[in-house]
């Protein structure tokens, strides 16, 4: 779908990457220009992460402090649709990349720029990771153990949200620039992604006081609730309607608690304490046999690798594939999209290349 769409990423990390990813399996072209010592994620985490997120793209290793490598930046900007960049405020003007700077030779392009809190906001210079913009959001206050206190996730909301946050607008300008001919900057912080998740939260708060969301979504009835196993591990039961809830009743030989659809999940609830036993007394394979079966709403807490073996199988629409003793993930249903995509690049593998390319 993006195809002839070139997309110039100067972008590291998380953020950046993932949403060029994106653009990528769509058809994008994408030229990732990283620094002589590469993209920090190279060394930063895993290996594997930075290959993952960087999969089909072109990499070509500049100093932007180099007068002449940073005219090669600016030759391969002149031919871009898109540009991605994720730096502090204030760097790339002092680089003389800036979006004002970028005009004069690409009056069409669409500049994105990925920060934590945007250009210019009260905050915009402080450094910050995922965790912090979870926490001053109000998303972290949302996760919590039955003590009060906020539970550390293992994955990084604020950083992929953002990214497809980022896609949306992207594609949303080019999409302007076709009817009307004129390129947009976007000014995108990781905060407005998580802000907008919290809507519900907010205007709930604002009208009744309660700061959890949807009442009956946030686990305080016992109808839509996390149940502990027999073999300690968890099963979510999510029969919010009325007919999954009976299905669930019926099926454990329970008709008398139809009635409890929408009781409390408090400790001195016995109907609560009656459903946490029955739970007990089977273990995630027979839930999970009972879920497969009986239509209403029950599904297993899943590690890593049992999710990955799970939705790996083809029945699934294909999202996830394993080649060569790697594992790739798609970023959209495509059933071909994973036989398309190329190994991420090594660093300045496309340089020669692309710099013959802008020298002409």
């Amino acid at each position: 779908m993006l195809e002839g769409v070139t997309v110039i990423d100067f972008s590291h990390y998380l953020p950046g990457p993932f949403a060029s990813l994106r653009l990528a399996d769509l058809g994008a072209e994408v030229i990732k220009i990283e620094p002589k010592t590469g993209d920090m994620m190279r060394s930063l985490a895993e290996e594997c992460v930075f290959y993952a997120n960087n999969a089909g793209k072109k990499s070509i290793a500049l100093d932007l402090k180099n007068a002449q490598d940073l005219q090669t930046a600016k030759q391969l900007i002149r031919k871009a649709d898109v540009i991605i960049e994720s730096f502090r405020p204030g760097v790339m003007r002092r680089l003389g990349l800036s979006y004002e700077d970028i005009l004069t030779i690409n009056e069409t392009v669409i500049y994105c720029s990925i920060s934590g809190f945007g250009q210019q906001s009260e905050h915009s210079l402080l450094g910050s990771h995922d965790l912090n913009y979870m926490a001053i959001t109000g998303v972290l206050a949302q996760l919590k153990d039955q003590e009060g206190r906020p539970v550390h996730p293992a994955i990084t909301f604020a950083d992929l949200i953002g990214s497809i946050h980022a896609v949306e607008q992207i594609i949303a300008a080019l999409y302007h620039r076709e009817r009307t001919g004129k390129g947009t900057y976007i000014d995108l912080s990781l905060v407005d992604g998580l802000l907008s998740l919290m809507m519900n939260h907010f205007v709930i708060e604002h009208d009744t006081g309660r700061k959890n969301g949807i009442d009956v979504l946030a686990g305080t009835i016992v109808s839509y609730y996390l149940y502990e196993t027999k073999d300690g591990r968890y099963v979510s039961l999510a029969a919010l309607e009325k007919k999954f809830w009976e299905n669930f009743c019926h099926a454990v030989g329970k008709p008398e608690w139809i009635s409890f659809h929408y009781s409390p999940a408090k400790e001195d609830n016995p109907i609560f304490q009656e459903i946490k036993c029955l739970f007990a007394m089977k273990t995630l394979q027979e839930w999970i046999e009972l879920s497969q079966t009986v239509d209403c709403c029950l599904a297993p807490v899943l590690e890593t690798d049992e999710a990955k073996a799970l939705f790996a199988n083809a029945s699934y629409r294909k999202m996830i594939h394993m080649t060569d003793g790697r594992i790739e993930v798609a970023t959209r249903y495509d059933e071909t999209l994973l036989q398309k995509r190329k190994k991420a690049p090594a660093l300045d593998e496309h340089g020669d290349l692309l710099r013959k390319g802008s020298d002409e």
